[in-house]
């Protein structure tokens, strides 16, 4: 039987792939016993190439999707673990992988993970301590081998073998959304993701876009799955109102929605036939495979895959023309094709020049202190490292230019004092004051119209980077320093003193661009060493790019 990676691999077989969302309670409650049910249909089903679960969706608390995955995967079947960031630390990540895969889970899709929305007892403390490039980063180096530490005696530790996926979308309304949200990919892949999963969305040219966009940027062999579905007319009124971070249904298909919903099956086979034609689209686009969600019956899985079947060779084009819900101004990374209707990759759409809304003074004035102060060689920038290395504390630095750091940060950039900034890699945006997530490897998939998926915190810290970027004509350039992972171990230290003598993530960075440099050709360097607990690395000039 072949393991998800060898199908993925394989590539004589468009793959289907379906979502079984987990349920609060012990498996022993009717609605576990349903997807249980439900579960044991699909693994006996040949046409379903493995079957996805979620962890805590929807940012609620529901059973360990590792409860629900192990009779299936004692079935034969091929499981994909989703694993966020939402709920626990880099530690009880790593420490839940390494479970996975001794228990033969070796599928896992990494996600950044939605906002927690309910909890005992009120609303969860959100943990986010690293995001989906971070935790696609940390799988991939225990793929390699990772470092022991002091605690293992320095020895390596022994090779997983996870197949890594990652999510991306491009359904989203403003370019400093989408954008943002393209480069964010290439690093998913770039630090390790072997597949890509689409998210919900409704428009055929966005989901040809997505394509293009890969084949253009040196992901075309990188296996890509469309997302698809299943729509009822109570969905598509959630979706509507914005109820679910980073999923649209535009009015025109809310009405749709709404005008078969009101028929005697409820618009049931309307929508069997339109997850059918999204399939049949993803198909002639050339996508690796279809995942289907919003299913909770076997039957209308047959019924979606039985219509699919049904479709001519090239039906798919006229239902692509047919499905294209999306909204007024949309951005487009391509233009449209007029014979298709789809994404033209040979023509990429105008940008104009975005408002100078996010170009401020205190832009301005960072950036000026930041070149002055903090690149590696400048007088500055020696003669900070020399009074903080001799000064009482070294992790503060001399205490008049400790209380110069703290006031001025405060006052400009309501910082939180976290000792390992990254306000020059979010164009001098606190990742920690304003963004729900802390999210420095770009942004998640939760924003709305530009703006947080969590009330309160306005637009999204990236979108309002991008433009600051775009100004200067660096906008393609703004992740080019990811994977950022934070050190908690720096808290409460002065950033200003950690970069200037090498103890944050700028300096790691550093160490991995010289190992790459110093690799033979051909031969990929060996993974970075991890430090003992606690410990900050070897004290050493470094720059933080942006």
């Amino acid at each position: 039987m072949q393991s998800l990676r060898e199908k993925l691999d394989d590539g004589s077989r468009f793959l289907i792939a379906t979502e079984l969302v987990s349920v609060r309670g012990s498996m022993s409650e009717a609605s576990a016993i349903k997807a249980r049910s439900f579960a044991n249909e699909l693994v006996a089903c040949p046409e379903i190439d493995w079957i996805s679960i979620t962890d805590n969706a929807g940012g609620n608390p529901q059973l360990a999707p590792l409860a629900l995955g192990r009779p299936l995967l004692y079935a034969g079947k091929e499981v994909v673990i989703h694993l966020t960031c939402k709920d626990q630390n880099r530690n009880g990540l790593e420490s839940e992988a390494w479970m996975l895969n001794s228990e033969g889970f070796h599928n896992i899709l990494a996600m950044t993970g939605d906002y927690p929305v309910s909890g005992a007892g009120g609303l969860a403390k959100p943990v986010f301590d690293i995001d989906s490039v971070g935790l696609i980063s940390l799988l991939n180096k225990m793929n390699q081998g990772l470092g022991g530490g002091a605690a293992n005696g320095g020895q390596r530790l022994g090779k997983t073998q996870f197949c890594i996926g990652a999510v991306t979308t491009n359904f989203k309304l403003r370019e400093g959304e989408v954008v943002p949200q393209y480069l964010k990919l290439k690093k998913k892949i770039e630090s390790g993701a072997q597949f890509i999963i689409s998210q919900i969305g409704f428009d055929a040219r966005k989901t040809s876009e997505l394509r293009c966009y890969m084949d253009a940027h040196g992901a075309k062999d990188t296996p890509l799955i469309g997302n698809v579905y299943l729509l009822s007319s109570r969905v598509a009124q959630i979706f509507h109102q914005g109820r679910i971070p980073g999923v649209v249904v535009s009015e025109p298909l809310f009405e749709l929605s709404r005008l078969h919903g009101q028929s005697p099956d409820r618009g049931k086979a309307f929508f069997i036939e339109f997850a059918a034609k999204q399939i049949a689209i993803c198909r002639g686009l050339g996508y690796r495979g279809a995942y289907l969600g919003g299913v909770h019956d076997f039957k209308s899985i047959e019924s979606i895959l039985a219509m699919e079947r049904s479709f001519g060779p090239d039906d798919w084009k006229q239902f692509a023309r047919e499905i294209q819900f999306s909204r007024p101004d949309e951005f487009f990374y391509y233009e449209a094709n007029p014979g298709t209707g789809l994404a033209d990759p040979e023509r990429e759409a105008p940008r104009p020049q975005e408002s100078r809304r996010h170009v401020t003074m205190v832009y301005a004035i960072s950036k000026l202190a930041h070149n002055t102060m903090f690149e590696v060689g400048k007088p500055i920038a020696r003669l900070g490292a020399s009074l903080c290395a001799r000064a009482r504390d070294p992790m503060q630095g001399p205490a008049p230019m400790r209380a110069l750091e703290m006031l001025g940060k405060s006052v400009l950039y309501h910082c939180k004092d976290c000792g390992d900034c990254s306000l020059p890699d979010i164009a001098f945006l606190c990742p920690e004051s304003q963004c729900a997530k802390n999210q420095r490897n770009g942004p998640c998939g939760g924003t709305r119209e530009g703006r947080c998926e969590v009330d309160g915190y306005g637009e999204c810290i990236w979108l309002r980077a991008y433009e600051r970027l775009k100004h200067e004509g660096s906008e393609q350039h703004m992740l080019d320093h990811a994977p950022v992972i934070q050190n908690q171990g720096l808290r409460g230290t002065s950033a200003w003193a950690n970069l200037w003598l090498g103890r944050d993530h700028s300096a790691r960075r550093s160490d991995a661009a010289l190992k790459d440099s110093e690799a033979a050709p051909n031969r990929p360097a060996a993974p970075e060493s991890e430090p003992a607990p606690g410990s900050p690395p070897a004290a050493k000039d470094a720059k933080t790019a942006i």
